[in-house]
């Protein structure tokens, strides 16, 4: 691989990580009541979410939505039998409760994930079905069309479910 491509790989994962936490630390702020720090945090979010894209066209990532269906499936069922497995494992053997339960959400999660793009992979006609999904704000737990009554992960209320369009 050429020290270019390393980077940009790099450089990807750095930004993308940095949009996340700096949303969480807008989170943060707004709950400590800090609104302008909030909006700071979620303008530098958004910076950093163009600087990854960016990176990521430049590393040709962005393919066909079939290959990108395909790809996002493979990456999915890595993580719901590879590498949260192993995770889960390591929480429970440091006694990481916290740890352990946050893995456990997101390998339940990454299954539900993979079963949808698997869905419109299979069914291209209601790939342009037009619907909402919702998440669960505590386990990520993704619905189609309507949240249900509790979360089948975690057990939150299905009326604490954020909507995406």
């Amino acid at each position: 691989m050429l020290k270019t491509e390393q980077n940009l790989r790099d450089a990807f994962a750095g930004e993308s990580q940095a949009n996340r936490t700096y949303l969480a630390f807008a989170a943060a702020a707004d709950k400590e009541g800090y609104p302008q720090v909030a909006k700071l945090f979620r303008a530098a979010a958004e910076a950093e979410t163009i600087h990854a894209h960016n990176h990521l066209k430049a590393l040709k990532g962005i393919k066909s939505t079939k290959e990108n269906l395909l790809e996002a499936i493979t990456g999915e069922t890595h993580e719901f039998k590879s590498m949260y497995p192993k995770m889960l494992e390591a929480a429970k053997a440091e006694g990481n409760k916290e740890a352990e339960r946050s893995f456990h959400y997101a390998n339940e999660v990454e299954k539900i994930h993979a079963q949808l793009y698997q869905k419109l992979l299979d069914n291209p006609g209601a790939s342009k079905e037009t619907y909402a999904y919702y998440v669960c704000p505590v386990c990520g737990y993704t619905s189609e069309k309507e949240p249900p009554g509790s979360c089948p992960v975690c057990g939150t209320k299905g009326k604490m479910f954020k909507k995406t369009d």
